[in-house]
């Protein structure tokens, strides 16, 4: 089966990165058709299907070719559905999150009865209608694009998320140096659902209890700014913030830290979705804390993969982090659990094979 990557994405974004390399793993043959720069969807149409136009060279003699538009480009599925309907192939479309979700009740840049969260609203409709088949990374995502957008529930499948193999994957085991502070690590991008605000929170409480534990911060984003000041605000001197650091060097801090977390966030979005942190992290078997939420649920079971937190607050998590420090063996018994699943389970070879079959079986 061939595979035409078509869209303004990024390669590098671990999604993408996963997808394809799954893919390729898996016996699949994939063209990638990206957008030159970072173009509007409008100046990007003719590089696009000129791009495609020679891609289908390639693709022509399969029956079983399809277009896929990664996550992000709801914008770029009316292109792949007229190229589809010319070449008479199908569309899978990949979209990760809906833009309405995320620019308008996650972000809030707009209030919902604004005339753009209508055209953002639009544009994930469009998507969804034209697309043969919709991927979704959860359950609770399938249930949030077929309650909110009337996506069929048997036009969307769900395919997780999965990690890097050749980024992600534990270093040679040594015993840990009781002299060194125990190293509790958050990484992302700030947004809204990461609850970043809880962590700093709760590194304030778990000071009272314990300062030989320290907190590494790594990244920057929408809500940086407000938890730097909330930081400074409680005179934390057990938390380092580090910023962005390129996603080459970030397994080398995930594999010096000994406690690593997830999402403490409480916007709705924060419930339908497993990010990629959580997978590297337990890629890289290390004990981590997240979010009890139905979408974790789906993949994870609590004190076998990993430690569930039972509220976004900062009370319940710092009580988690300090019963993790404390027990040795609790750590290393998820630790082992989580890496034996995602090894299994959300390597790229198995997210590869599993979107195989799912093309196969579906109608799209």
């Amino acid at each position: 089966m061939k595979f035409c990557f078509l869209g303004g994405y990024d390669p590098a974004y671990p999604r993408n990165a996963v997808n394809r390399k799954g893919l390729v793993r898996a016996g699949a043959e994939v063209e990638a058709c990206p957008s030159p720069g970072r173009l509007k969807f409008w100046a990007r149409y003719p590089a696009l299907a000129a791009r495609a136009a020679r891609a289908w060279r390639g693709l022509r003699e399969d029956v079983d070719a399809v277009f896929f538009v990664p996550e992000f480009c709801q914008k770029d599925v009316p292109l792949a559905a007229a190229l589809a309907f010319l070449a008479r192939r199908r569309v899978v479309f990949d979209p990760l999150v809906s833009r309405y979700e995320t620019k308008i009740l996650d972000w809030r840049r707009r209030p919902p009865g604004s005339l753009t969260a209508w055209w953002n609203f639009r544009i994930d409709s469009w998507a969804f209608r034209l697309a043969g088949l919709v991927l979704a990374d959860t359950g609770e995502h399938k249930e949030y694009y077929c309650r909110t957008f009337g996506v069929p529930a048997g036009k969307v499948e769900v395919l997780p998320l999965g990690f890097d193999d050749d980024l992600f994957r534990p270093g040679p085991e040594q015993k840990r140096d009781p002299s060194r502070p125990f190293t509790v690590l958050f990484f992302g991008s700030f947004l809204p659902l990461h609850g970043a605000d809880v962590v700093v929170r709760a590194a304030k409480l778990v000071a009272d209890e314990d300062r030989s534990i320290r907190f590494r911060i790594i990244g920057s984003g929408q809500t940086f700014p407000a938890v730097r000041a909330e930081a400074d605000r409680l005179g934390l001197r057990n938390v380092e913030f580090e910023g962005w650091t390129p996603a080459g060097r970030l397994p080398a801090r995930i594999a010096e830290a000994d406690l690593c977390l997830g999402i403490f966030g409480s916007t709705a979005k924060a419930v339908r979705v497993v990010p990629h942190k959580i997978y590297q992290s337990l890629a890289m078997r290390k004990p981590l804390i997240t979010l009890r939420t139905p979408a974790v649920l789906e993949f994870f079971v609590h004190r076998e993969h990993l430690f569930l937190c039972g509220a976004p607050e900062p009370g319940p998590l710092a009580e988690a982090i300090l019963e993790l420090r404390k027990d040795n063996a609790l750590r290393s018994r998820i630790a082992d659990g989580g890496y034996a699943l995602v090894k299994e389970r959300f390597s790229p070879e198995a997210v590869g094979r599993l979107l195989l079959a799912i093309v196969a079986r579906s109608k799209a």
